[in-house]
């Protein structure tokens, strides 16, 4: 479909170069489009914006999702000026700020194998938790707690939103705030399992995850990878997680999450600690 929409505006190889590069969210579209292209976005956002039906907004990403609350800039290219939209997965509703908060659709996959996991009765902290879609995926399904947490007060006020969306079988509470003082000051051996969802910086909030785990507990691990070959990236992250480690930890599954660049991939090692 987005080829055909495409097809009068690039060449196939300049199509095939975009295509890998763009997400639609809800009623919104956001294109990473190459220096190449540049010249072309408006036209690009336009042929998109006439073509998908149910889009109103094509965004041009031009920053990467970076600093403490990870946000990215976008551009309009098409349509109207807004970045907040609905968004659905697995039955559950959300509200969605593509600018002010993070989300990204690519980690959908990974949500359900999450939720999956998850045993009713057990206690979550969720310590990178953005608008809650992980935590409100799991409590969907199960009979748990999950302690939602982000230093992003936009992201903390649409998770709160987000729980009033969905109904729930469990109970999601959301708190603003940095994770590691949250968990000093009110959640030390507190979790059955801890999800770290902040790939680019798992080694400094380690300690933390572990300080909310209970003994016995499960901690989800996520990190960014370089890897020649995709097969090894999962055993790359393992090793990774044990050189860094200052707790017991029984490796109980590692995966690639998704390709986030060139020979380089966002990894999860699940790992039972004993303290």
């Amino acid at each position: 479909m987005l080829k055909k929409a495409l097809e009068n505006v690039l060449t196939e190889k300049e199509s095939d170069e975009l295509i890998s590069a763009f997400d639609q969210i809800g009623e919104i579209i956001i294109v990473r489009i190459p220096d190449s292209l540049l010249s072309k976005k408006k036209i690009i956002g336009k042929a998109l914006l006439d073509d998908v039906k149910i889009v109103r907004s094509v965004f041009y990403q031009s920053s990467a999702v970076s600093g403490d609350f990870r946000t990215r800039d976008l551009e309009i290219l098409a349509g109207e000026d807004n970045t907040e939209t609905e968004y659905k997965e697995f039955g559950c509703r959300f509200t969605v700020d593509v600018e002010k908060a993070f989300f990204s659709p690519r980690l959908s996959t990974e949500r359900e194998r999450i939720a999956n996991l998850i045993q009713n009765g057990e206690v979550v902290t969720n310590m990178f938790a953005g608008i809650g879609m992980f935590s409100i995926m799991a409590a969907k399904k199960k009979k748990c707690t999950v302690y939602s947490l982000d230093i992003n007060p936009i992201a903390s006020k649409l998770c709160e939103t987000n729980i009033e969306l969905n109904k729930l079988l469990g109970n999601v509470i959301s708190i603003n705030g940095d994770a590691s003082e949250i968990i000093k000051e009110q959640s030390i051996d507190k979790s059955d399992r801890t999800l770290m969802l902040l790939p680019e910086r798992s080694d400094e909030f380690l300690q933390s995850a572990i300080d909310t785990t209970k003994d016995g507990g499960i901690i989800h691990y996520y990190s960014h990878i370089h890897a020649d070959k995709k097969t090894d990236a999962g055993k790359l992250s393992e090793e990774h997680y044990l050189q860094v480690t200052p707790v017991k930890s029984e490796i109980l599954h590692s995966k690639i999450v998704r390709a986030v660049g060139p020979r380089y991939y966002q990894t999860v090692v699940d790992v039972k600690i004993s303290k």
